[in-house]
């Protein structure tokens, strides 16, 4: 008979590989989207809106899904949610129309669900000095981003895109197969039957879910969206192909999946607070040279015209993407630290909370990418909007957490001098 222990990291492992399978899905849109944007002639906030869909679905059904996992279980639900997207994946192939490819996407986009099913079905397996560690490598699963743009690519370019749902789909029906077999149910994770979904929801009124959902915006939302907008990017910037833009764009991608795991680490070490809070200053810092646009500085000397430029080449920009994607993959896990900490018995529905708010991230920063660039002209306008978003919450940070702690500190310190 498995052990205890055999059976927390049989399911931690299966849930990993299942939840990078459902991520390559659900950032499938970020390569064939490209080609289907020069199929359709779409603009920037069409081809936006494409790729943001299947975030859209995969946002909204992570709170019911949390939900679902402290009633039914973590691996029925899981098992299920994955079953329910090999039809559609594969139906994609057959879409020639922008509504089609819309509507399809919608329905792709409930792999992005599995996310919170699998971050409360393996911290459950584990002790809480652990939860960071476990819920880091489950998050690590974040890596389908990148690898859809290593694998997507080579498709495309041999095959062509219609190719690409096709092989997704029955990668997807292969792996629910195996998760099948490699996990197991404890009946002692699930919450009463006796709570209902309002007593299960009246942490909604606590302030403190909704700054973790502001953070988690940024660090998984920003990542999502980046993840999905990085390829084009790269094409229409620098002038890289298909392939070469989708390589470089792992550079932030990769990270941003692989690292969480030490996010985890990290913040079962030092605090959620204290990750969290360098997370985002690295990010700001990170994004207010991202969104410098190309300049060009013409100054009149005695000698005649200068002419200077300013700008990111394809090098240092992608250092800063790869630094930045470094930071978001700890940050992701620094946040869901606070949410096993603070939310030890409902973790499935703050989890849903939160990344419901982390995937509307994901998909109403696109669109506002695709109307920045539309209505500026300038790129680099995306970073800009990041760089704003971030600066709140550092403040929002700062005013709810950091001051605080600060006034009881100096509180305490006066209280003892007046002891002496």
């Amino acid at each position: 008979m498995a052990t205890q222990e055999y059976k927390a990291w049989s399911v931690v492992i299966a849930s990993t590989v299942s939840f990078t399978v459902c991520f390559m899905i659900w950032m499938m849109f970020a390569v064939i989207g490209i080609p289907i944007k020069s199929m359709l002639s779409l603009n920037e906030t069409q081809f936006g809106l494409l790729i943001a869909m299947p975030v859209l679905t995969g946002s909204l059904i992570r709170l019911p899904m949390g939900i679902w996992t402290d009633k039914f279980g973590g691996r029925i639900v899981f098992f299920i949610l994955m079953l329910s997207t090999v039809i559609p994946i594969w139906l994609i192939s057959y879409a020639t129309q922008y509504w089609q490819f819309l509507v399809l996407s919608l329905f792709v986009g409930v792999a992005g669900g599995s996310f919170t099913v699998g971050i409360a079905y393996c911290a459950r397996w584990f002790r809480k000095d652990q939860q960071g560690l476990a819920m880091g490598i489950f998050g690590a699963g974040n890596t389908g981003a990148a690898v859809t743009k290593l694998v997507a690519p080579l498709i495309v370019v041999a095959f062509g895109w219609t190719y690409v749902p096709q092989v997704y789909a029955v990668l997807m029906l292969v792996i629910a197969i195996l998760f099948w077999f490699f996990t197991f149910s404890d009946p002692s994770h699930k919450v009463s039957s006796n709570i209902t979904i309002k007593q299960q929801l009246a942490v909604l009124k606590d302030p403190r879910v909704w700054r973790y959902s502001q953070y988690y915006s940024i660090v998984f939302g920003g990542y999502v969206a980046l993840s999905l907008w990085m390829t084009k990017y790269y094409i229409t910037e620098y002038g890289f192909d298909l392939k070469m833009a989708a390589l470089m764009a792992v550079c932030f991608s990769l990270p941003g999946g692989v690292l969480r795991a030490l996010g985890g680490y990290y913040s079962d070490r030092f605090g959620a607070h204290t990750v969290t809070w360098w997370v985002l200053w690295i990010s700001l810092v990170c994004l207010f040279f991202l969104s410098y646009p190309p300049t060009e500085i013409v100054i009149t000397t005695l000698t005649g015209p200068v002419s200077f430029y300013l700008g990111l080449g394809p090098i240092s920009f992608t250092i800063f993407m790869f630094t930045m994607g470094v930071a978001f993959a700890v940050g992701k896990a620094s946040v869901f630290k606070y949410l096993s900490d603070d939310y030890p018995k409902n973790i499935g529905v703050i989890s849903g909370v939160v990344g419901l708010a982390g995937g509307l991230g994901g998909f109403i920063l696109p669109i506002l990418f695709g109307l920045l660039v539309d209505f500026t002209g300038v790129r680099s306008s995306a970073f800009m909007l990041m760089f704003g978003i971030i600066w709140t919450s550092l403040m929002w940070m700062y005013f709810s957490e950091v001051r605080p702690v600060h006034a009881e500190k100096e509180s305490i310190r006066k209280n003892t001098a007046t002891a002496e």
